[in-house]
């Protein structure tokens, strides 16, 4: 691609729209849902479901079903099945999650084995992601499905943060709180697979994570962290589309970059404002006395 073509010139190439599109929807959809999951202490769950998309994919090569609907039936069905096994068994939390991180990467690699003449050359494009390559039906999908993931994060946003905040104190209130707690892992699954075109399997809970982990930094309510979390995912995915088509590298890859590079400005920035504050505060006197101002002596 010639390096000389100005920002506005990259986006007369269809491919580019399309790619800007995907990539501007999953950066407003993902912090949504991750908003809850950080909170919840379920930040690798998208490492996990992104494991077990892998079997998906490799169904979707074994059946000639597109790998997108594939892999959106075997990541519901594994958060279901997670919830369940996290709810209504000893099973906690973080094994149910190691059970999905083994046994998605070995269905994943016995399936694929199985569809070696089938496409399987293709599997690096959702590995790692392949926006470029994208065509107007997978962005349809991938739109689709991430305004009904934000939609439904904004409507339900009060009981979500009702059960992060205090699980049991939700329950004695009358909220359905194995109900939530499900339909936020589906939503994460659902994130998961119209992601996976714009970072890949292997990257995707990286926006998941990322935005609101940055924004974290400065905000003081769970209501402002969701809406800045969502717009830092929006800035972030747009300026790692922009930057990979500069410099004509895969977009996935750039885009987590960017928000990596982001969080740890934000985070010395951070830290920097805080120490100033507490060293501030260390030379104010304290409450209640007053200030020793030193007057000048009087003049003979």
């Amino acid at each position: 691609m010639n390096l000389d073509l100005s920002i506005l010139d990259y986006f007369q190439y269809e491919f580019m729209q399309r790619a800007l599109i995907s990539a501007l929807v999953v950066g407003l959809c993902a912090p949504a849902v991750g908003v809850f999951l950080v909170q919840k202490r379920l930040a690798l769950i998208g490492d996990g479901l992104g494991h077990i998309a892998l079997t998906g994919v490799a169904i979707g090569f074994l059946t000639g079903v597109a790998p997108m609907w594939t892999t959106l039936a075997v990541t519901v069905a594994a958060s279901v099945v997670m919830e369940i096994l996290r709810s209504h068994s000893k099973t906690s939390g973080d094994v149910a999650l190691a059970m999905m991180f083994y046994g998605g990467i070995a269905g994943g690699v016995y399936l694929t084995g199985i569809a070696s003449d089938k496409g399987v050359a293709n599997l690096q494009q959702y590995l790692f992601g392949s926006l470029l390559t994208a065509g107007w039906d997978e962005v349809w999908t991938i739109a689709i499905g991430g305004a009904v993931v934000a939609v439904l994060m904004l409507v339900l946003r009060p009981w979500l943060t009702a059960i992060c905040a205090d699980e049991q104190y939700a329950r004695v209130s009358g909220l359905p709180v194995a109900g939530l707690n499900l339909l936020l892992l589906i939503t994460t699954a659902v994130t998961v697979s119209v992601s996976m075109r714009a970072v890949g399997l292997l990257l995707v809970s990286a926006l998941l994570v990322i935005p609101v982990v940055t924004v974290q930094q400065f905000t003081r309510s769970f209501k402002a962290t969701m809406f800045a979390a969502m717009g830092a995912g929006l800035l972030i995915a747009g300026t790692g589309v922009v930057a990979s088509a500069a410099k004509d590298v895969p977009p996935g890859s750039t885009i987590v970059l960017i928000g990596v590079a982001v969080f740890v400005v934000t985070a010395l920035l951070a830290a920097l404002v805080r120490r100033v504050r507490r060293v501030r505060r260390a030379h104010l006197p304290p409450e209640g006395e007053p200030l020793e101002v030193e007057l000048p002596a009087a003049s003979a």
